[in-house]
Order: C-alpha cells, then structure tokens, then sequence
C-alpha cells in the first residue's frame, strides 16, 4: 500500500546529515538536503523550465519577463495551495499557443488574447475545486485516453503553419537550431541530454548573431532592474472559444504530473488531484490579471526530479524564487527577446511535432484499441479538423480548428459509444487483423 503525504506544511526536514545521499535514496517533498544543495537543485529546475518557458511568450509576442514573473507566482500559489506536499514548476503551456495567435491576429493586440487566458484560468480553478470535493473519477469518464490524446495531438499539429513561417523567415538558422536539438538528445546524456531545446536554441542564436540577424539595441537600453510590462485582459466572446478547450489540455496534464509523482515517491497523491487543479487555475488567473502567458506542471521538471532523486519543495521554492529576480530585470527580458524568427521556427518544428507525438503517446500508454470504430473515429475526425483548422463562425462568436477539434472528439466518442452499446455494433472491429481463414487480408 503506497505511503500517504506527511501533513507538514512551510518545513522540511532534514534528509540524513542533508549532505550525503546514498545511492537508490529518494529526498521525500517534506525533506531537504543542505541549503547550498537545495539552492542548487532549485537553480537546475530553472534552467530545465527555461527554455520552453520563454518560447511561449517569443512564438506569441508576450513579454518575457511578464510570463517569468507570473511563472514565479504561480509556482508559488501551487506550492501554497497544495499544501508544500507537491513538487512542480509551472512554466508557459504550449496550449496556449494557438489561441493566442487566433485572438491577436495581426494588429497584435494582447488584451483579447490576456482576457482568454484569465477566463480559462478561471474555469480551471472552478473544475479543481469540483474535483476536491467530489473525487475525480467522473474525469476519467468524460475525458478517456483516447479522447485526451486526440486533444493533445490536433493542438501540436494545429501549430504546424506557424512553426512553418518562423521557419521560412531564415531557414538556414532554422535549419542549424533544429539539427542541434536533435544531435544534442542523442550526444549526451543526464541533464544536458534533458535540456536539448535550451541548448539547441542557445547554438541557433550564435549562429544568428555571426550572421548578423540579433539587434542588441533594446538590450543596450533597457535597465537592470524594474518592473515587468504588465497588460489589462479584455473580453471578446467570440475568441472564447478559442481558449476553453485548453482546460481539457491543462486537466490531463496535472492529472499526469500529480501521477507522476505518486509513481516516483512511493507515495499516494490522488486526494491533492483537486488542489493541483485548482492550483494550476489560480495560476493562469494571475497571468490573465497581468499579462502573463498561462501556466501548466512542467514535463522538463519531473525529469530533474528523476535525474536527481529530490522531490524536496524546498528546491521549487527556490525556483520560483530566482524565477522572480529574473523576471524583474528588464535587460534580461530584453536579450531574450533578442532571440530570432529562425531560431524559433527550429525549435518549434521540434516542439510542436513533439506536442503532436505526446498525444499518441497517451494512446499508446493506454493501449487504445484502434479497431474499435468509435476510438478510430474519435481519432480520425478532430485530427483532420484541427490540422486544416476547420472555422465555424456564429453571429460574433468564431470557433476554430482547436476547438471544433475538442467538441468533435468529446461528442464522436460519447454518441458513438451510446449508439454503439444499443445497437451492439462496438463489437464488429473497423480493421480486422486477419481473413477468416487466419490468412493476411490483401490490400
């Protein structure tokens, strides 16, 4: 039987003498090891959430410092929230991409796109509190495997033409970024292996600027210290749409993450399921109360969290901590958006293939039967809808291929799965494995 959380809260106790950790030995989220050890632990979850942190905000033209300012705070809403019990950086989702880019259009506007963010940071923080009271397994049903794969496939493969016309812009810096995070996960391994994209960016952006394509101008100008550039939401229901599917992505991502954890503890997390949610909406409220881009747990975490063994708090504390001090440095704000048009398409194609590819994982985790009709049209439909981005306009309201996508897959899944149990027609399989006779079929 799995251990439970202990019921600390602001405290940790020290994990043997806190210097030495013995090999197999796990640093429990109520433990810590020597401050310098946790700082530097704390210091590794920043450069691990950095790089796909501040793509968000790049790829959608929201400031920086803004999203690492909110990404601090919402680190430590999340620890507060959840009772210090739970380790996580919240870092930019890359959900949000897409509907960002539909809302501010071309005159750039971010307040329609901030008043998104805000509304869906609300509704998460609604369905956590739902499920801290009633139990998540209701989750489940609505939201199986092959449903939330397909979700979290179309948006990677929605955002397609755009990591096509970042590339576009200097294809031969696109090319080398691109090329550098693939040789980077397969050349080394540990933590550097882990931190591919940072470091293929980090090798995109020298060769951006010995050919001449980084203006460090802003950089010269900007000061050491100050405040973040903060930005008002404003609602627009018709871009609404846009933006509310993103819950289903954000519910399927901190339910993997509170998993996550229990399986590399030993320790059951389903009774903090509801807080992490409600957590994880708080923070994307706070970002759509300022401008920041919105939040979710960070894959790049858990595998700091693996590498080292240290699940302790104390480090996310630290974390989000120097998060902070970062976020409130306007010239570091300025250098990173010094980063060019090509660099992001490189790394985009990677990451946007990789959100795709995710999606198939959950399928494949689950070991979703694609025989079956109603899986294999729950899949086919919405997958082609959000690629072509599919457009259904409604008097103001505009509903585009994310969220046609996500209604399709909820809505092919549940009334096939109806008519199929009345009609017994789920038994038949789409794609018989073999003839009759047990011969091949022959195309």
């Amino acid at each position: 039987m799995a251990a439970t959380p202990s019921s600390s809260t602001l405290g940790w106790t020290l994990h043997g003498d806190g210097k030495t950790l013995t090999p197999g030995a796990v640093v429990a989220p109520d433990e810590r090891l020597s401050w310098p050890r946790t700082v530097g632990i704390g210091l590794q979850h920043v450069v691990a959430m950095f790089g796909a942190t501040f793509l968000v905000p790049l790829l959608t033209g929201f400031p920086p410092s803004t999203t690492l300012f909110f990404s601090a705070i919402g680190t430590a809403a999340f620890l507060l929230i959840t009772g210090n019990k739970l380790p996580s950086y919240l870092g930019s989702s890359f959900a949000f991409i897409a509907p960002i880019a539909a809302a501010t259009g071309a005159d750039g506007d971010l307040g329609v796109a901030v008043g998104g963010i805000l509304a869906t940071g609300l509704l998460l923080a609604v369905v956590g509190a739902v499920v801290h009271l009633t139990g998540g397994r209701w989750i489940d049903a609505v939201m199986p495997p092959i449903v939330t794969g397909t979700i979290v496939a179309l948006i990677g493969l929605n955002l397609a033409p755009s990591a096509y016309a970042n590339f576009q812009s200097a294809p031969a810096t696109a090319l080398i970024t691109l090329v550098a995070i693939i040789l980077v996960s397969v050349l080394f391994k540990g933590m550097l292996g882990r931190l591919s994209i940072l470091v293929g960016v980090v090798v995109g952006y020298v060769a951006a600027v010995l050919q001449g394509q980084v203006d460090f101008s802003g950089v010269r100008e900007a000061a050491w210290l100050g405040l973040p550039t903060f930005h008002a939401p404003t609602f627009d229901p018709a871009v609404l749409g846009l933006f509310l599917p993103v819950v289903l992505v954000l519910i399927a991502e901190n339910v993997g993450h509170v998993k996550s954890v229990a399986a590399m503890t030993g320790r059951s997390y389903d009774r903090l399921t509801g807080r992490a949610l409600l957590a994880d909406g708080v923070a994307t409220t706070f970002a759509g109360l300022g401008g920041g881009s919105g939040t979710t747990t960070y894959a790049e975490n858990i595998g700091v969290m693996a590498a080292t063994r240290v699940y302790s708090t104390a480090a996310y504390w630290v974390a989000a901590g120097a998060a902070l001090l970062l976020s409130l440095s306007p010239k570091v704000g300025e250098l990173i958006a010094t980063i060019p048009a090509g660099v992001l398409g490189g790394a985009a194609t990677m990451l946007y293939g990789m959100i795709g590819i995710l999606g198939a994982r959950i399928w494949v985790q689950n070991k979703v039967d694609f025989s079956n009709p109603v899986n294999l049209t729950t899949a086919a439909v919405p997958l082609i809808i959000g690629i072509a981005n599919y457009t259904w306009v409604a008097g103001e309201l505009r509903f585009e291929g994310i969220a046609l996508g996500t209604a399709a897959a909820l809505l092919i899944f549940h009334g096939m799965t109806v008519i199929s149990r009345l009609t017994g027609a789920h038994q038949e399989p789409a794609t018989p494995a073999s003839a009759p006779n047990g011969s091949e079929l022959k195309g």
